[in-house]
Formats: C-alpha cells, structure tokens, sequence
C-alpha cells in the first residue's frame, strides 16, 4: 500500500518556497527590531466600544474581536485604530513596566542573589477616552485575562461594571495596612 500526500501537505510549492526564502529574513528582522506587525482584520470601533462596556465578556459580540487583540498583543502586532471614533474617543495600548506602570496589586518585587526587580502580573494595558476623559483601562496578560481599571467617570456613566479591579486592590490595600512595617537597624 502505498502512501499519497495531497498537494496541501505536501510542503510549498517551489515558488512557494521562494517567497517564504525571500519573506521570512524580512519578518525576522522586522520581529528582532521591535516593529510591530499589523494586527489581523480586527474592527478597531467595535474593539473601542467592547473595551469601553461595563464588562467585554458578558456582550457576545465582544468576545472574538477582544480576544483576537490579545492575541494579536501577544505576538506583537499592533493595536487596531478607529478612523470613525470621533473627537475625543480612542483606546491604545501600552506595555507594563511594574512599578510605574503596573497597578499596585499586580507589581511584585523578585529578590534574587544578584539583586532585586519588579515584575507585573499583566503584559500590558489598553486605555479608552471617552468625550476627551479617561474611561478604563484594561490589563491584560499573555494567557488572555483581563482586568478593567474603570475611572470616576466610566462608573457615574454605567452604573454598573467588572469590579474585579476595585475589590482586588482592596483586598491588597487591606493587606498592606495589615503588614508591619520592618524596623530599620542602625
């Protein structure tokens, strides 16, 4: 008996191969520099609006665009624009840098024999202005999680909302407070 491979599995076709020779050195050094690749064919409006709702999770449309960008993130692309936003409405990304930009529930200082560093739970955040204010900012990590920082004026304008966020940096404030503070020795 003897073993047929369709042309699908069979490896590219020569020219195939040729523009994968020719692309990949490209796409290499465009990865090594840091250039970020353009995301895959995700709305940045709908993206805008799902990060900007009380709880992206929770409005079906959401979950695949949302979760496309992250994984998009993940591998380095960039974060998708919207043209149609209107003045004073966008969201971008950032990259965390615990401490300074990192929450300080999720900022975690490693001690090591060769010093210390801090780390973040989250790999970046996505911001969202809205009317020209701060809206939310939502952290989200590699594995896909999230959590929704949502300002003053995001909560006066839903009501309701995630509040992972708001309890999680309770709950450490609270440790904090609880945790005495290491009498320095002279």
């Amino acid at each position: 008996m003897s073993t047929h491979r369709s042309p699908s599995t069979a490896g590219p076709a020569p020219a195939r191969r040729r523009w994968l020779a020719l692309a990949l050195p490209g796409l290499s050094a465009a990865a090594i520099a840091g250039v970020a690749l353009p995301a895959h064919a995700v709305d940045g409006c709908q993206v805008l609006l799902c990060f900007a709702a009380s709880d992206w999770r929770k409005v079906p449309q959401c979950v695949p665009p949302v979760r496309q960008v992250l994984r998009d993130l993940a591998r380095g692309r960039s974060f998708p624009t919207c043209s149609m936003s209107g003045a004073g409405n966008s969201a971008q990304h950032h990259w965390a840098a615990a401490p300074t930009n990192c929450p300080p529930q999720y900022t975690h200082l490693v001690e090591t024999d060769t010093g210390s560093y801090y780390t973040c739970d989250y790999a970046g955040a996505i911001s969202v202005v809205v009317d020209g204010t701060p809206f939310a900012k939502t952290w989200w990590n590699m594995g896909g999680d999230t959590v929704t920082e949502f300002s003053p004026a995001a909560k006066a304008k839903l009501g309701t909302w995630d509040t992972r966020y708001d309890d999680e940096y309770q709950a450490w404030a609270a440790a904090q407070a609880a945790t005495p503070v290491a009498a320095s020795m002279p």
